[in-house]
């Protein structure tokens, strides 16, 4: 039994009507008895106390650790810079209250009494802090956008206020300014707002772009009789002539955006090929990666990086010739309609200088293999056909393969016309200007009637390999062969830059 004593008749009404938390806790089931005694009056509930407990939403999967491929490249984010610090009504020290007796003591009262003035003799009243702003900067420690999807909403703090309220002083000081929030993303990531226009490309390591500013910290204001005023205003002109001038003295919001976050990978080499052609087994050969490898396809799920050493024919300067593998997921037929993992790593590849078609010579129709990835890449940029590229066909240890290695290259040559040599090459600036049109965010419509020109263009009206290598990547048979091409196509588009 619980005895609990009435509310006022007023609000009695709470045990006579019913609402959301008695409907819950104390059930219809319960009897009341009502007892007046000089004008009290008691009830006495009895009921029974429900234990089933609200049951909590069911939790959604972790679908970024099952499927990471989905959302390593690509997130949408919330960012705030911080509030202004607030300023302070200040009052004007009255000085007349006592005189001060000997030499030391008026001595001391006049350092005490004098304020902070600039050159022109006008006083210099404490602001509030400035606060902090927000900050993406690209960190090459970083290699995906993961971490965003687990928290997409980054606040900067708010400025400090004016110490004090109160009397001016000399020693009053302005609110402290707050720190700038930096947001780590890796090399290549792309800053646009949140269906919008882009911000920047944070390309190398260490760019960065401010995202959002802090607010304004407030002013302080002096607060005087009328009478004092004009007097007042000779000195500063932060004034409080009403209670409306308050607002002043409040510092200003920050901003709030809403930014989308786009992976590049920043590579100079990307492999293209069908699943199983031997891209991982290639990219492990050639550079000390060690990507996923097996014998069934859609073995990589996201792009794998390695670093291809120098020439070592140019000695000295075989440093300034490394080059970066970009390992891209296997391409099939009707990628572009969302079959297998889609298109949308083909992304990767607009940083690319150079390509390397990787086919399986050993397939039943590697010609058609190479045509399904190049149609794939023609209805995802038209550019990617005109850049510089090699064909490597793998896997020519095998009796089936090997046979055929001629009339596989005589084919493959026939798909494409001679480039052009005044043609300039694809580099990876002009790349890098393409983003915003490709995103299709461009200004104008002339990069977009000029993509659906390219389109209507065959396979054949395309450019035609720099070179065609029969390798076995398994094996290490003409290895060495395959990475003097690499590097002569690297050195053409360096030399076209």
């Amino acid at each position: 039994m619980v005895s609990l004593i009435s509310p006022p008749p007023s609000t009695s009404y709470l045990f006579r009507h019913k609402s959301s938390f008695y409907g819950t806790v104390l059930p219809e089931r319960c009897g009341q008895v009502s007892q007046n005694s000089n004008n009290i009056r008691y009830y006495a509930i009895s009921c029974r106390l429900s234990t089933r407990a609200k049951e909590s939403p069911a939790q959604k999967p972790n679908t970024l650790i099952k499927e990471p491929h989905k959302y390593f490249d690509q997130v949408i984010i919330t960012v705030r810079s911080g509030d202004g610090g607030h300023g302070a009504v200040l009052n004007m020290p009255n000085q007349r209250a006592s005189k001060p007796q000997g030499k030391h003591e008026k001595e001391k009262l006049r350092r005490k009494s004098l304020f902070k003035r600039d050159f022109g003799g006008s006083l210099i009243l404490p602001v509030g802090g400035h606060g902090g702003d927000v900050v993406i900067y690209a960190d090459e420690g970083k290699d995906s956008l993961l971490e965003f999807h687990m928290k997409n909403r980054y606040n900067a703090k708010r400025g400090g206020n004016v110490a004090a309220m109160g009397v001016l002083t000399a020693q009053l000081h302005d609110g402290l300014s707050a720190p700038t929030l930096r947001i780590q993303v890796p090399p290549g990531t792309v800053v646009k707002r949140k269906r919008g226009t882009l911000l920047a490309d944070l390309a190398r390591p260490g760019d960065e772009v401010l995202v959002a500013r802090g607010g304004q910290g407030g002013i302080s204001l002096v607060e005087m009789p009328e009478h004092s005023r004009k007097k007042l205003m000779a000195l500063t002109t932060n004034v409080m002539r009403d209670d409306s001038d308050k607002v002043l003295a409040v510092g200003q919001p920050g901003e709030e955006v809403s930014l989308e976050l786009i992976l590049r990978v920043v590579a100079d080499v990307g492999l293209v090929g069908l699943p199983n052609a031997g891209k991982s087994t290639l990219l492990s050969a050639t550079t000390l990666a060690r990507p996923d490898i097996a014998d069934y396809p859609f073995t990589t799920l996201m792009p794998n990086l390695g670093r291809l050493d120098g020439d070592p024919s140019l000695g000295p300067q075989m440093y300034s010739s490394e080059a970066t593998l970009a390992d891209l997921p296997g391409l099939i037929e009707g990628a572009h309609l969302g079959k297998g993992l889609g298109r949308n790593f083909l992304r990767h590849l607009r940083r690319t200088r150079l390509l390397v078609h990787v086919v399986d010579a050993a397939a039943e129709n590697p010609v058609n293999d190479y045509r399904t990835v190049k149609e794939e890449l023609r209805m995802y940029n038209p550019d990617y056909l005109e850049r510089p590229y090699i064909v490597v066909l793998n896997k020519i240890d095998l009796p089936e393969a090997k046979d055929r290695l001629p009339s596989l290259t005589e084919e493959i040559m026939k798909l494409g016309v001679e480039r052009p040599s005044s043609e300039p090459e694809m580099s990876s600036t002009g790349a890098v200007q393409q983003l915003s049109s490709e995103d299709g965010n461009a200004d104008g419509s002339s990069p977009r009637v000029l993509t659906k020109d390219k389109k209507d263009k065959d396979i054949e009206d395309y450019p035609r390999p720099l070179a065609i290598v029969g390798v076995s990547v398994l094996k290490g048979i003409r290895v060495d062969e395959m990475l003097k091409e690499i590097r002569a196509g690297l050195r053409k588009c360096r030399g076209a830059n």
